[in-house]
Parts: structure tokens; C-alpha cells; sequence
């Protein structure tokens, strides 16, 4: 392995992820030569290649498989016909899209005179990096960008199987498993348990919390776990794995916990018990950047580390690890380098896990409003009341928003049911811009449409709704 002449930049961008990426092109569209690094082929990142997309083309493809296993409810098609599922042609498919999206990010960064070097950065002073991938390269750098991402998250003790395997070894789709146990029921578990199950796998999920989607409002996550309750093989709570057992017919697991049930043997197991940052991975000490114990990377609103002209970006940084939070840092991080006036100064964030049904939440939950002893007050209107949730066949779920009443202002919403993480944009947005209940009650919504719920939801709080029947308030 040769080293190759150094080469200087005004920026160098560690990561080509949304957070990295994002940082790249808003930089150069702003002036500054930038160089993105990636230590992998493809740009793009976790959530391109083997997070967001790959997992989100799959659920679409599958949920289509049980949406026509269901038209017979509809009088259109044989309740028993299933459509077969080709596998090559489904992972074809999905590889295909994630393909077509790293091409056009390849295709910004050559617009936009990006150069990106392939290959693991790691610093080795205040103003340099090491660079190795099929050369060695050094490059000296004004201002620094980290957003070296995270990693999938292990739990100690496991046996060395291919049998067990990670969210990217599940979007791998190699093959379907027989029976398949998921430890975790977090979004990233549980939309994997979803693909499977779509697939043709009976599904045991297992969660060491007391609820799955941890932190999410238990009356969100409720018609979900009713679903999954009544599909899957298993749902345990507050239960941990203790130990697996590699055998020739498949993998013991054995559980403990209050309501631990008895030891089982499963095809595959996926571990999905969540991600941690990789602040420990890029020998960050060398340039004087503080990393804290768990591996994240403290900044500033300016997303500035400990030193002046190094910044951090994305699930390096802190909770929540999201594509559209890394993003946001990101186009902050180039503009502040930039000189522009520029900070992180979102409210909200939204969450959503992509499952059936979906669950979407933004803000404060009223599950930690009324920990902080805030006055509120929450509104929800049920899809099963929606026209349109009716001529879609779908009616789990709701819409519910939470208003402060010391201010009447909208703090936080959750959505349950169809196309969640599309609705919740509004009240993200209505958040942001400080509206209060009348505001998006009085805003007139297309009917029938999903999102008359937000608007009807807002009609509760308001005691207005005609389209429910609720006592009036004294």
C-alpha cells in the first residue's frame, strides 16, 4: 500500500450520509473546495444503503403482498390467494432503488465539484486525517465536518452464527426463515419483524422494556401490539434474552424475565437493540475533540465540537439517530463554516416507525408533558370515523394532539394508522410556527382525505367537532 502526495482543502466532510452529505453540497454550492470522505464504496450512508431506503423499498413491496391477500374483503379477490413472492426479484428490485439514489448523490457531488475519497479517516492532528483505503492518503484540512454515523448495537454473550444477524444482514435477504426471533421491539425491529412476517416467517418479538417503540405513548403503540398480538407467534415484555445455543436444527434461545416463556429453537435471530455512535472509532483525541464516554460528540447549536473549527453532525452527536435531524445539522454545519448566520433552532423533530400500522409522533408525548406537571389538554379523532379510512379499508388508529393550556399552543401529536409519517408533517410544521388548536381546526382540509383527522382532531380540543358526538364541556 502506497501513500500518495498530501493534499489541502478548505473542508473535508467525514461521512457521506445525509448529515455528511448534506454538509458536502451545502458547502460547495456556498464556495468552499470540499473534500467527502467515505470509507465505504457507495455514498450515501447507514440509511441509503442498509437503513432508511433498502428497509423502506421492502416494506412498500411486502405490504402490497398482504394489501392483495386482503382484497377478498373486498369482494375482489379470493380471500385465500396470496401472491407468491420471488425473492431475487424482490431483493433485485430493492437493490435497484437504493442503486438509482447512490448514483444521484454521485451525480451532486461531480455537479457540484465535490471530491470524494474512498477510505477510513482517522485524525492524526488538529489539522489533518490519515485516510486509508487502497492508498494512504493524507489531507490537511481548515474546517472539519464528522459525521461518521453509528453502528448497530450488540448485546453480550452471542454465540458467532451466521444465524444471527443485524438489521443489515436482515435486509440482505438471503433467505426466509421458518420461525425468526427479533430482540428488540424498537421501530428498527419491529419493521423488520413486519418485512418477514410479509414474507412468510412466524415472527416471536422480544423487548426488555415494558413496551414496545420505547418512549412512544402506550395508546399510540396499542393498536399496533393488539395487531401483532394477533399475527405473530409471540410478543414478550420486560423480558431478556439469557442465552443462545447454536444446534444443528437452529438456534436455542432462552429468555428470562417475570413473564419469560420457555426456551424455543428459530431459524434465524435478529438483533435489533438499537445503534451506538461512532465517536471512538476516528482517534478524534488526536485533534483535542471531546468524545463522551458512550461515543457521542457534544456541540453547540452551531454544531461546533471543543475546537473551533471541528464540527460533528448527525447520530455522532446525540439522540435522535434520524436521517432528516443529520441533514438539518448538516446544512447548519456548512453555513456556520460558510459565515453565515446559521444555528439548529428546530422545536421538533418527528418519529416514525413504518410499520402496519404506522405510528408517527412529534414534540412533546403527553405521556412526558404530564411528567413535567404541564396543564394540558389532548384531542384525538379516530380513523374509524374518517370517510376515507373507511374506502381504504383501514381504520386502526387515530389522531391525537396535545395542547399547553397555559398558552393554548399546540406542544406535541401522534398519529396511528395509514400513511402516518406522511400526516405528521403538518403538525410538525403547526408546532414550529407556534400554532394554536383554532389555527389548524379552522384551516379547511380536503375530504374525504386522512388528513381531515388532523383538522378534526383539533375540532375536539376546540369542542367543535360535528363529525363525533361528545358531550358538551361545563
Amino acid at each position: 500500500m502506497s501513500t500518495q502526495t498530501t493534499l489541502d482543502t478548505q473542508l473535508v466532510v467525514i461521512g457521506a450520509g445525509p448529515g455528511g452529505y448534506t454538509a458536502a453540497f451545502r458547502a460547495a454550492d456556498l464556495g468552499l473546495n470540499t473534500v467527502l470522505v467515505e470509507r465505504y464504496p457507495s455514498l450515501g450512508g447507514v440509511c441509503l444503503n442498509v437503513g432508511c431506503i433498502p428497509s423502506k423499498a421492502l416494506l412498500h413491496a411486502t405490504g402490497i403482498a398482504d394489501e392483495v391477500s386482503a382484497l377478498g374483503e373486498l369482494g375482489i379477490w379470493e380471500p385465500s390467494a396470496r401472491p407468491q413472492i420471488n425473492l431475487d426479484g424482490l431483493r433485485t428490485w430493492k437493490d435497484g432503488v437504493v442503486k438509482r439514489l447512490g448514483g444521484g448523490i454521485q451525480q451532486l457531488a461531480k455537479q457540484r465539484k465535490v471530491t470524494v475519497l474512498t477510505g477510513a479517516a482517522r485524525f492524526v492532528s488538529r489539522n489533518e486525517l490519515e485516510i486509508v483505503g487502497e492508498t494512504t492518503q493524507r489531507l490537511r484540512f481548515e474546517h472539519a465536518v464528522v459525521a461518521a454515523g453509528s453502528s448497530a448495537a450488540t448485546i453480550p454473550n452471542l454465540p458467532d452464527d451466521p444465524r444471527i444477524i443485524d438489521s443489515t444482514g436482515a435486509l440482505a435477504l438471503t433467505d426466509v426463515p421458518a420461525r425468526m426471533l427479533v430482540i428488540g421491539g424498537g421501530i428498527i425491529g419491529l419493521e423488520m419483524a413486519t418485512v418477514y412476517h410479509a414474507l412468510g416467517s412466524a415472527i416471536t418479538v422480544v423487548e426488555m422494556m415494558d413496551s414496545l417503540v420505547p418512549g412512544c405513548d402506550a395508546d399510540l403503540v396499542r393498536p399496533l401490539q393488539q395487531r401483532l398480538r394477533k399475527t405473530y407467534e409471540g410478543i414478550y415484555l420486560a423480558t431478556r434474552v439469557r442465552e443462545v445455543r447454536p444446534t444443528p436444527e437452529g438456534l436455542e434461545v432462552f429468555f428470562e424475565g417475570d413473564k419469560a416463556p420457555a426456551s424455543a429453537v428459530y431459524d434465524k435471530v435478529l438483533v435489533a437493540v438499537g445503534r451506538r455512535p461512532n465517536g471512538h472509532k476516528l482517534n478524534l483525541a488526536a485533534a483535542g475533540v471531546a468524545v463522551n464516554e458512550a461515543g457521542y460528540v457534544p456541540v453547540d447549536r452551531f454544531q461546533r465540537t471543543n475546537i473551533d473549527h471541528i464540527y460533528a453532525v448527525g447520530d455522532i452527536t446525540s439522540q435522535p439517530m434520524l436521517a432528516h435531524k443529520a441533514a438539518a445539522e448538516g446544512r447548519v454545519a456548512a453555513e456556520v463554516i460558510a459565515g453565515q448566520r446559521s444555528a439548529l433552532d428546530a422545536l421538533v423533530i418527528p418519529s416514525v416507525a413504518y410499520t402496519t400500522p404506522e405510528i408517527a409522533w412529534v414534540g412533546l408525548s403527553e405521556t412526558a408533558a404530564k411528567a413535567k406537571g404541564m396543564d394540558i389538554r389532548v384531542g384525538k379523532f379516530p380513523f374509524v370515523a374518517s370517510g376515507r379510512a373507511l374506502t381504504m379499508g383501514n381504520t386502526d388508529g387515530f389522531t391525537k394532539i396535545v395542547i399547553d393550556n397555559a398558552t393554548q399552543r399546540i406542544v406535541g401529536a401522534g398519529i396511528v394508522g395509514s400513511h402516518a409519517g406522511e400526516l405528521i408533517a403538518e403538525l410538525a410544521l403547526a408546532i414550529e410556527l407556534g400554532a394554536d388548536a383554532e389555527d389548524v381546526a379552522l384551516t379547511i382540509h380536503p375530504h374525504p382525505s386522512l388528513s381531515e383527522s388532523v383538522a378534526l382532531a383539533a375540532a375536539v380540543l376546540e369542542g367543535t367537532i360535528t363529525d363525533l358526538y361528545l358531550p358538551r364541556r361545563k
